[in-house]
């Protein structure tokens, strides 16, 4: 079961977890389970739960302590056995600091935590998730193949995607919408896009910005840098990561003398 902790009001949010007994408010007309009966013996997913109201953060973390829910306007506890993953976008270390998020709670949640770093530090992940939302794009007729032509490729590795991957999905729905042939160019991309970060790719203001050799080159080395960092040095690895051979790798580490 899943619910997105953001989306629904907090006295929506008690009902829907914790379900309700009739006569509970005005509108509960009859006995409701909530999410947390209804994943017993399963899991329950709670999206965004930095944005829990801190009322309803002690109402879980008595679920989660005690192994018991009590229904809104009901008298009766019963036990639920259930897992719980929990999402967030937010700092939530930082939310207990400033007294936004419960800190026994939060240590309650934290017990096994997967930190999906930003696509802005997976720059080697574009292609292929580009491959993957062009594939199963709507404007995709599945008898026209979509292809990213390469210095549009260069412009989307550029990019510094503050909004991370929903943010590429929705920039190549863009150009699948506008794209001509089932080629995606540069002028298919948004003009915020196009402009280039030049700290991104190393440019320096002078005629060599429309240099495409040292755009691949800047991009190149800064893909190199990130596999090692990744592999913690191992070449092997990162080669394989970089989907080279490792004698290239050796060849470039000593071309771009990267330590």
């Amino acid at each position: 079961m899943a619910v997105n902790c953001g989306a629904i009001s907090e006295n929506l949010l008690e009902s829907e977890l914790f379900g309700h007994i009739r006569g509970a408010f005005t509108d509960a007309s009859s006995d409701r389970s909530g999410l947390f009966e209804q994943a017993d013996g399963g899991t329950l997913f709670l999206d965004e739960v930095g944005e829990m109201p801190v009322a309803l953060q002690v109402k879980l973390l008595r679920v989660l302590q005690e192994g018991e829910i009590r229904r809104v306007g009901g008298a009766v506890s019963q036990k639920v056995d259930v897992r719980v993953i929990s999402a967030t976008s937010r700092d939530l270390s930082a939310d207990v600091k400033g007294g936004y998020f419960r800190e026994d709670l939060y240590f309650r949640l934290n017990v096994f935590c997967l930190q999906l770093p930003p696509l802005r530090e997976r720059v080697e992940d574009i292609p292929l998730l580009a491959e993957h939302f062009l594939k199963h794009s709507d404007y995709s007729d599945g008898k026209q193949i979509l292809h990213i032509e390469p210095e549009a490729m260069r412009t989307l590795m550029a990019h510094h995607w503050p909004g991370n991957v929903r943010e590429l999905e929705n920039v190549l729905e863009r150009a699948s919408i506008l794209c001509d042939g089932g080629r995606i160019t540069t002028a298919c991309l948004p003009s915020a896009i196009r402009l280039i970060d030049e700290h991104a790719v190393g440019y320096a203001d002078s005629d060599e910005n429309f240099s495409i050799k040292k755009a691949e080159e800047a991009i190149e080395r800064e893909l190199i840098r990130k596999a090692l960092a990744k592999t913690g040095g191992n070449r092997t690895q990162s080669a394989k990561i970089l989907e080279i051979s490792h004698r290239s790798l050796l060849y470039k580490i000593k071309e771009y003398g990267i330590e």
